[in-house]
């Protein structure tokens, strides 16, 4: 969806921008009426605010004798302090209902962006593992950031300028035609041109600054994975060649931006010629009527101002237009977001589930990669409160198996069961709660140990987290640090170790109470004595669970009930570990004899 390069996609996404942009309108329909409130004084500010040339003119261009320009009952036009009064009353006018519509405005962009933000988030984290997949996650929250940003900046600002510069033409033709319908032939002769340009150029500004959007939100990801993976990339001394790959992203921003400016500069200067080369030749015109008569000189001086704000007003137009072109981009990026699929909420809840497992030959293929396949017939049981190890090469499905377990990917062939029940017929959310995952790489949130151990059960008490914690073996470690549990562990747990890491996830597992425990390889990067400390915890974990151990090292499935060993996905032996080792000329006793040697 957001890689779209063809000719004909390119068509389609212009022809939908725009409906994909009215599908925002559903965020501010709650605030539909303090929003029209708010365009009701923006109505107000505009007209008041075109009543200063008018006035203006009666100052300057008043003799004392001549017709007041504007009329007000009551009110002497012609007298030079009753215009200033008038003024200032307009003035204050005007102050107030800007400063009203100002605030309205904010009032409603502000809400309709929070339920933006919020359903954008709900949207994200509901969407499938394979999303994520398809999308580098640095790309995702710069756009996001990005584009309700330009939301933010076209409701608040841009949009109401827009419809104001509409109304100072509509007023300041409206007078001009009054004082001269030839002076307004002349001026509307300028309009059908300046309104194509806009078009044109606008749509092109908007091409290239999707274009630049685009890169940007790439640059960002890049970013975003250099910073997640610094200790990689200076391990590996590869930091001239991120820098080399991040500068040609922003090379692109740049080639892109500046040619923006380009189109952007020349249609301004477009404009700047073509609108005061107009504007001084009709001015030049309205000369001409006075001195002949036809226009007094308040009337004159009035045409003047007018035709200034006419031409800032046409001025100010395409710039404004291209913002709002770059808006209905930015909005189109995040309506496609919302509108991919999320996880299915729908199916049955697991009551009295035992923890009983089976997969009945189950194939299963990565959606982004159909041709290569994973999994082949994969069959086997694995019985409440028992231990399912799976060894094998990397790459042989062991991690695959796991996933499936957890409902990230749907199998292609063949079918899982929980206690005799379909995993598809299973609520995703019921099927989860009843699982937890040891990783290998364990990932903390950056709050403190207790904020991340209370994951696993987020209404647990103080008492609950520290009987999980002492189960884990995390309780010492803990209580030796300053802050103990209320002690921060850093962004992605870098202030903890790789054992305390591990022990304040199998904590939190075991504060999930789960009925089925997924080890991915929980101890492979330990040292001796963390390990031990680690596999202990694990082992009290494991005790009445249902446990499916991905096994790096053999020796801590000894014990286990049975071991499934996989080769290219497919199940090429499974026994307890003396029946497998006993086989000289198996897969398993090979990687055995490899590891002692």
């Amino acid at each position: 969806m957001f890689g779209r390069n063809s000719k004909k996609d390119k068509v389609t996404l212009s022809e939908d921008a725009y409906k994909k942009a009215r599908r925002f309108f559903k965020f501010l329909k709650p605030y539909r009426s303090v929003y029209l409130v708010g365009w009701l004084f923006l109505i107000l500010s505009s007209i008041t605010s075109m009543l200063f040339p008018a006035l203006m003119g009666q100052l300057l261009g008043t003799n004392g004798d001549e017709k007041p320009i504007v009329d007000i009952p009551n009110v002497d036009l012609t007298n030079i302090n009753t215009i200033l009064i008038v003024m200032l009353v307009v003035f204050g006018a005007q102050a107030v209902f800007s400063f009203i519509r100002i605030v309205l405005f904010n009032h409603v962009t502000e809400r309709a962006l929070k339920d933006l933000k919020s359903k954008a988030f709900d949207r994200l984290i509901k969407y499938p593992i394979d999303f994520f997949n398809r999308n580098k996650v640095g790309e995702l929250s710069s756009r996001i950031a990005t584009d309700i940003n330009l939301l933010q900046e076209t409701l608040n600002t841009t949009i109401a300028e827009f419809f104001r510069q509409f109304i100072t033409i509509i007023i300041a033709l409206g007078f001009i035609l009054m004082v001269s319908w030839e002076l307004a032939l002349w001026m509307l002769a300028v309009v059908p041109v300046l309104a194509i340009s806009a078009i044109i150029f606008g749509r092109y500004i908007r091409k290239l600054s999707k274009a630049a959007q685009n890169e940007s939100a790439s640059s960002n990801a890049i970013l975003e994975e250099v910073l997640t993976g610094i200790v990689n990339v200076k391990a590996f001394t590869n930091e001239q060649y991120e820098i080399n790959r991040y500068g040609s992203r922003i090379k692109n921003i740049l080639k892109l931006n500046i040619k923006s400016g380009i189109m952007r500069g020349a249609f301004v200067s477009f404009i700047i010629f073509g609108m005061f080369g107009g504007v001084a030749f009709v001015i030049w015109k309205a000369k001409g009527m006075q001195g002949e008569g036809l226009i007094t000189s308040a009337e004159f001086t009035a045409f003047i101002l007018y035709t200034i704000f006419l031409g800032a007003s046409f001025a100010a137009v395409p710039d404004l237009y291209a913002k709002i072109q770059k808006a209905i981009g930015s909005t189109e990026h995040l309506m496609d977001l919302l509108e991919e699929d999320v996880e299915s909420a729908e199916g049955n809840l697991l009551t009295d589930f035992k923890g009983a497992v089976e997969f009945k030959s189950v194939s299963f293929a990565f959606p982004q990669r159909k041709e290569i396949q994973v999994l082949n017939e994969i069959s086997f049981k694995c019985a409440p409160g028992h231990t399912t190890a799976l060894v094998g090469s990397s790459g042989a499905g062991k991690t695959t198996i796991s996933a499936l377990l957890l409902k990230f990917y749907n199998v292609d062939k063949g079918a899982i069961l929980f206690d005799g029940i379909d995993v598809k017929d299973i609520a995703t959310e019921s099927l989860r709660s009843n699982i937890a995952v040891v990783p290998q790489e364990v990932i903390l949130f950056g709050g403190t140990v207790k904020e991340n151990i209370l994951y696993g059960k987020t209404e647990a008490t103080d008492e609950e987290v520290m009987e999980a914690a002492k189960k884990a073996n995390a309780y010492d470690f803990i209580m030796s640090f300053p802050d103990q549990f209320d002690t921060m562990v850093g962004d992605r747990g870098i202030q903890l170790s790789g054992g305390q890491k591990q022990r304040v996830a199998i904590a939190r597992a075991v504060l999930k109470d789960p009925k089925i425990l997924i080890l991915d390889e929980a101890t492979s990067a330990l040292d001796t004595e963390s390990e031990k400390l680690v596999q202990d915890a694990l082992d009290k974990l494991m005790i009445n669970r249902t446990s499916f151990v991905i096994a790096h090292r053999l020796s801590t499935i000894r014990n286990a009930d049975n071991i499934l060993v996989l080769e290219n996905g497919k199940i090429v032996d499974q026994g307890k570990h003396d029946e497998l080792i006993a086989k000289t000329d198996g897969v398993y006793h090979k990687l055995n004899n490899m590891q002692l040697s």
